[in-house]
Order: C-alpha cells, then sequence, then structure tokens
C-alpha cells in the first residue's frame, strides 16, 4: 500500500512571528527554546501552552544545537536567563 502524501496543509511549522522579520530565523529559535524552558519553569512541566514553544524552536533550530543547549542546561553553562 503506498504511502499517504502530505498536502501542504498537513506540513506543519513555525508561525511568522513579526518579532523576527528576516529570513535568519536564529533568533527566533534560541528565543523559542528560552521561552519555553521559562515557561516551564513558571507554569510547570504538565502546562500544554508550553508545548507551542518547543514545537516551534524543534521546527527552526538544528538538532546539534538543541543538544547542545540541552546539555549546558544540566551542566548548569547555559549562557541564556531561563
Amino acid at each position: 500500500m503506498p504511502e499517504k502524501l502530505l498536502t501542504a496543509a498537513d506540513v506543519k511549522t513555525a508561525p511568522f512571528d513579526p518579532r523576527f522579520p528576516n529570513t535568519n530565523q536564529t533568533r527566533y529559535c534560541y528565543q523559542s527554546y528560552v521561552d519555553f524552558h521559562r515557561c516551564q519553569k513558571v507554569r510547570g512541566e504538565k502546562y500544554e501552552a508550553c508545548n507551542y514553544f518547543k514545537r516551534v524552536y524543534q521546527s527552526l533550530c538544528p538538532n546539534e544545537w538543541i543538544d547542545k543547549w540541552d546539555t549546558q542546561r544540566e551542566e548548569g553553562t547555559f549562557a541564556g536567563r531561563i
């Protein structure tokens, strides 16, 4: 049985954010990562609305960056203020 082809409506990515109008999305990636962890810290890990930021950073950020930042957070050396 052939696999279902994805349509444009099926593909999800980060929506436009007017704070980051340029094509370089590095800042948007980083800010979404920080916002996700900040949201979880303030609201708790079970707060569903925080997952918006997680979806955004997972779609924009390279996996290597996410792994590096996770390691830095665990070691207490992450540069961002969470």
